[in-house]
């Protein structure tokens, strides 16, 4: 039975987020419908081009991402204190970006505006402030479009994504990290890739791309990963980008040649410093399920934590994390 989102994101316990929508039966988002022939292959700069324009207006920052045939995965991280932080002008101006403002907002804004209507502009200002750092929003923005735009090309009406998106809590670096090269790995595993820097539409490509100063039109904005406490801020992931691509290109490697034992030798220094299983982590990555059912990834006692805090009577994941973390 599907749960409230409100029982599965809770930002006093993890702000990040594995979040993933896929299509209805037979509906491809992006790629070549296997039924039709039909290439949909331009729709996955839709997806990209719209998230550009999220990761700008919403106080929700991208970690990951990747877009696939008929599903994409998002890593995310909800900033309330830059939503706490935004002047009352800075919401409106974002909020009016993806919607048309009210008259109320330009009634509020003339000299002899009556107190009536500054506090039901206050109210309002509020409630996007609200939203702007709210995930069901910035999904909502996301897939709204998305489906308005491949119906509209499709000439036909109705549903276009599979029920609500899915979440899963990510309680601690650990889990983030395994998230994130999860997401980026996804083309790999799909074999319609062989390397990251190959890999279209994804947030290891994108990232490549910038350290070789070689952006693209449409620049996401993600999470800077720095494992340095100079350079580290509050928009920031703490492990370094040197770190993460080599975890990537290691682990890319094992899924493209099936080499898991010569290349296990070879293990990524973040894996152990994190506290992370090298075989668990293969085994995680190499899955095809998209991690389906699993509501949080952490170590036993933050999956005991978020158990608590969220209300929930039953959390499954606890024998994901046994095998992914060596002390869970």
């Amino acid at each position: 039975m599907p749960q409230a989102r409100k029982r599965l994101v809770d930002v006093s316990v993890t702000p990040y987020y594995h979040c993933i929508g896929r299509c209805v039966r037979r509906a491809f988002l992006c790629g070549e419908c296997h039924l039709t022939g039909q290439n949909y292959e331009h729709r996955k700069q839709w997806v990209t081009d719209r998230l550009a324009v999220l990761s700008h207006v919403f106080a929700i920052d991208v970690a990951a991402y990747a877009v696939m045939s008929n599903h994409y995965h998002l890593v995310l991280r909800v900033n309330t204190h830059q939503a706490h932080e935004l002047s009352d002008e800075e919401v409106i101006e974002r909020w009016g970006k993806l919607f048309s403002l009210p008259s109320l907002i330009t009634q509020a804004q003339q000299p002899n505006a009556s107190d009536a209507v500054l506090k039901q502009a206050e109210m309002l200002i509020q409630l996007w402030r609200e939203r702007l750092c709210d995930i069901s929003w910035f999904m909502r923005c996301l897939n709204e479009h998305l489906a308005r735009k491949a119906n509209a090309e499709d000439n036909c009406t109705g549903r276009f994504w599979e029920g609500r998106f899915k979440s899963q809590a990510l309680l601690d670096e650990a889990a983030v990290l395994t998230a994130m090269a999860y997401t980026d790995l996804n083309p790999i595993r799909a074999q319609i890739a062989t390397t990251p820097e190959a890999s279209d539409h994804t947030s290891i490509q994108q990232r490549i791309h910038q350290l070789l100063k070689k952006p693209k039109n449409t620049s996401i904005k993600l999470m800077t990963l720095s494992s340095s406490q100079a350079q580290r801020h509050t928009h920031s992931i703490a492990f370094s980008l040197d770190d993460y691509l080599e975890l990537v290109d290691w682990s890319g490697r094992i899924l493209r040649d099936d080499k898991r034992g010569a290349i296990l030798q070879n293990t990524p220094s973040i894996i152990e410093r994190l506290n992370l299983h090298d075989h668990g982590f293969i085994e995680c990555i190499k899955r095809t399920d998209n991690l389906s059912g699993i509501r949080a990834i952490g170590s036993a006692s933050s999956l005991t934590h978020f158990l608590n805090h969220t209300d929930n009577i039953f959390i499954k994941g606890k024998g994901f994390s046994r095998s992914l973390y060596q002390h869970a």
